[in-house]
């Protein structure tokens, strides 16, 4: 036989061959299939089998894949669309979820309480926590101390850029810094101090006057910066509860001023007040404030050496170790006082329409405070008779209130045209009430035995007309004007001016002649304008730019 001729088989014995081979690998696949069950079910007993499980009922029960942490790929296009149906009905229905979360904490807390809706950025790509939420807010208290050592940082502008904590654990990254809910039904104590100090969306102007028995910012009689005629204490002045109160703003906390955090801030800048007399109370205070941080105080002084500001003009106080300086300009009506010559001689105006010449003093400044309004209240501004006038034109007769609106629109108008909105920032205070009892202060108005804020609001005073004529000229501004409105605050407050203590009398007699001519519009230091700079620290901190953005 050729050995290499091939074998041929009969059709009857490849038949039978066929059917061994096809039950051999019917055997053999049902053997495989059995040992793959078994090797299944012993494998099921491992941990990350269990968790997979544990997903899938998850995933079941929630009866969507839209949050599996996988995928399955498909080529199928209706496949594909059904799937993004599905995850898009999951965000939207996180987010409604999310939205209603926010509406029960607002409708608990109040439209001045701890979470405003619209600065909540609710995520909806799947991810649980929102790249630009509102970070939790870190109080700021007296030097070197801090009540939340391990709370992020806040954000206080209206558009700042929030990143992740570099040290955080993963359940804190996985949670969104603005939602103060929980999972777990314990109580955080951290979170709800988060929310009570949140106080970005809060009115701070809108609160109450509560007892406080810490001392002042600076002790008495410690700062030689302070006018005769504010320093009540080494005028006489025999008791000092009104500087045992501090400022409680309604639906909120505030952080406390911290002297040495302020001129950090205030770094290499220049702040200036500009306007009467209580602008310059006013900022006696707030150098007297930054001043108590400064361990050697010979480094903040008076740049030209005086030590008596009541005259106009212009004063600096620097600060050297913060190369920064807090300012005063007297500009008592903002606009300029000047003269005209008439036929029977020259006599004195208001030019309504001109601002006054000290705006070279401060066109340049990072923080300017301006206010105006007490000279206004004057005999011959407030008759306004052959006193006001715009360009050659003398009013014979021009309403206060209506000569306030125009100067005040002058002053918008300068703003507008020679401030820098992106580096400068704009203040106006509000004014300041009153409490003469019996006449005004040339006419026998007292107020010397006032020692207890006002308990009674049905006492309390009208909004000012003048701060309503504020209230329609800022809006028309393209330039951010922020209105420390401190008029009702100080309303409460007829304990704290300086009375028949804004002297030093010598004899008993001059005493009591001083008691026909009191003060009762300004205020003692230490004292209330203590508190107005305490709220500049914190509109600052809630509005402010550059270094005033964040709280460290």
């Amino acid at each position: 036989m050729d050995s290499n001729k091939k074998l041929a088989f009969s059709e009857p014995f490849l038949s039978q061959r066929r059917k061994v081979v096809s039950g051999f690998s019917l055997g053999v696949g049902i053997f495989l299939l059995f040992f793959t069950v078994i090797f299944l079910n012993s494998s099921l007993k491992s941990p990350k089998v269990q968790v997979f499980l544990q997903g899938f009922d998850s995933v079941a029960a929630n009866s969507s894949f839209s949050s599996w942490p996988f995928s399955f790929s498909t080529n199928h296009p209706s496949s594909s669309n059904a799937s993004a149906t599905a995850t898009q009905e999951y965000k939207n229905a996180s987010l409604h979820s999310e939205e209603q979360r926010v509406q029960q904490e607002e409708e608990t807390h109040g439209t001045n309480g701890t979470l405003v809706s619209e600065k909540l950025n609710l995520s909806v790509s799947g991810n649980t926590r929102p790249e630009n939420s509102s970070q939790t807010v870190k109080d700021v208290n007296s030097i070197g101390e801090e009540r939340r050592s391990n709370a992020s940082n806040s954000v206080l502008g209206e558009e700042a850029n929030q990143e992740t904590p570099k040290n955080s654990s993963s359940r804190a990254e996985k949670k969104s810094v603005g939602d103060f809910s929980s999972s777990e039904k314990t109580y955080n104590p951290e979170v709800e101090e988060m929310k009570i100090n949140f106080y970005e969306k809060c009115n701070i102007f809108d609160g109450k006057w509560v007892r406080d028995e810490s001392k002042p910012y600076y002790p008495f009689g410690s700062c030689p910066h302070i006018g005769g005629d504010f320093n009540c204490y080494l005028n006489g002045r025999p008791d000092t509860d009104y500087v045992k109160w501090k400022w409680q703003p309604n639906g909120c906390d505030i952080p406390s001023l911290n002297a040495t955090d302020f001129l950090e801030r205030l770094r290499g800048q220049k702040l200036v007040f500009v306007g009467d007399s209580l602008n310059r109370n006013m900022w006696e205070s707030l150098v007297c404030i930054l001043r108590q941080s400064v361990a050697d105080k010979k480094r903040v002084y008076e740049i030209s050496g005086r030590t008596e500001f009541k005259k106009k003009g212009f004063y600096a106080f620097r600060f050297e170790d913060y190369n920064c300086t807090v300012d005063f300009v007297s500009s008592p009506f903002l606009v300029q006082e000047s003269t005209f010559q008439g036929k029977n001689g020259s006599f004195e105006t208001l030019r309504l329409d001109v601002m006054d010449q000290t705006t070279h003093m401060y066109h340049d400044a990072d923080i300017i405070v301006f206010n105006t309004g007490h000279w206004w209240t004057h005999e011959k501004t407030s008759r306004g008779e052959d006193y006001y006038q715009e360009g050659n034109y003398i009013h014979p007769r021009l309403k206060v209130l209506d000569a306030y609106t125009r100067a005040l629109t002058t002053w918008a108008r300068w703003i507008d045209r020679n401030i820098d909105s992106n580096r400068t920032q704009v203040f106006f205070r509000g004014y300041s009430l009153t409490h003469f009892k019996g006449g005004q202060w040339n006419s026998g108005g007292q107020c010397d035995k006032e020692t207890e804020p006002i308990y009674n609001e049905t006492y309390l005073q009208k909004y000012p007309s003048k701060m309503r004529a504020l209230d329609h000229v800022i809006p028309k501004m393209k330039t951010p004007v922020m209105y420390l409105n401190i008029s009702r605050l100080t309303d409460y407050r007829k304990d704290g001016h300086p009375s028949i203590y804004r002297l030093d009398y010598k004899t008993n007699q001059h005493q009591n002649s001083a008691e026909h001519y009191q003060d009762c519009s300004h205020w003692c230091l230490p004292g209330v304008p203590d508190t107005w700079n305490h709220l500049l620290y914190v509109s600052l901190l809630q509005h402010g730019k550059a270094t005033w953005k964040y709280l460290n």
